[in-house]
């Protein structure tokens, strides 16, 4: 549990999913989470999406310059029966104005 024993996940997400404008949930997390939470959570969101487009650990770790261990947590929870994040991801791919486009390379001969 936390420090003060205080978890306000569900009342976090019910706020969230009461806004239904998703430039309004962007400036929500903006101004609640500080510059370094935003990049960790940036970082686990972008390591979920490429697991679920069918990446390897291997692959992510090397893209994204994060270890192994980073990875684990994610795909765990990817691989569970009743995976809500898997569902989320697989239903339809995150796109907005701040969504990269993946690059296609081609392996030359």
């Amino acid at each position: 549990m936390y420090r003060n024993g205080v978890d306000r996940i569900a009342d976090i997400a019910r706020v969230l999913a009461a806004t239904r404008t998703p430039a309004v949930v962007e400036k929500l997390l903006r101004e609640l989470l500080t510059p370094g939470e935003v990049q960790r959570l940036s970082l686990r969101w972008e390591i979920v999406r490429l697991l679920a487009a069918g990446r390897s650990q291997r692959t992510i770790a090397r893209r994204l310059g994060v270890s192994l261990c980073n990875i684990t947590r994610g795909a765990r929870e990817l691989k569970q029966d009743e995976s809500m994040l898997r569902r989320v991801l697989t239903a339809r791919p995150a796109t907005g104005p701040h969504q990269r486009k993946e690059r296609k390379t081609c392996k030359q001969k």
